[in-house]
């Protein structure tokens, strides 16, 4: 009898199932198990597309911080000069609603010291800080390497701030 190919639909629902489960979970308690229940699928089908839960999460975090480039390179091919950071933050506030779990993902997964893991985790910074200076520079903002650093000490105060429902902690006293 052949073997049905799996369907890269079906890649996309576990990927996007571990993800929540992730984030909702820890990676380090959650199961293929429970991944593949919240997927509506077997166990043994998480396997067909992914060896190791460790591949899982490896391609979960890929898949976050691609839509996390995305959508900066969208705001930066398209951003007026004066309104640039603005609408970065705008793009970023706007993931943090829709892929919240994504987010939080990405915030468990600085903890783990797998190197793959790590390793994807500082491309994914290095990466973003890449993006944003460089956009930075380009529009002539003035001291871009210091509002890089600011822009990304905020966006994880942001993501500190949603983690734990204290919304207070993004407050800006009115100078």
């Amino acid at each position: 009898m052949a073997r049905k190919a799996a369907s890269p639909n079906r890649k996309e629902e576990i990927v996007s199932a571990a993800v929540e489960v992730f984030a909702e979970t820890g990676y380090y308690r959650a199961t293929t198990a429970q991944v593949a229940g919240r997927a509506g699928i077997s166990q043994p089908y998480v396997f067909r597309f992914f060896a190791t839960k460790e591949d899982l999460l490896a391609e979960a975090l890929n898949v976050s911080w691609t839509r996390t480039f995305d959508a900066f390179r969208g705001v930066i091919e398209s951003a007026e000069t004066p309104k640039l950071e603005e609408e970065l933050i705008g793009a970023y506030t706007e993931l943090m609603e829709r892929h919240r779990s994504e987010i939080l993902l990405q915030m468990q997964a600085q903890t783990i010291a797998e190197p793959r893991i790590a390793g994807i985790m500082r491309e994914g910074f290095r990466e973003t800080r890449k993006l944003v200076q460089d956009a930075f520079v380009r529009a002539g903002i003035d001291n871009p390497k210091h509002r890089t650093l600011i822009f990304l000490a905020r966006g994880m105060l942001c993501n500190t701030s949603m983690a734990l429902d204290l919304p207070e902690l993004m407050e800006e006293e009115d100078v």
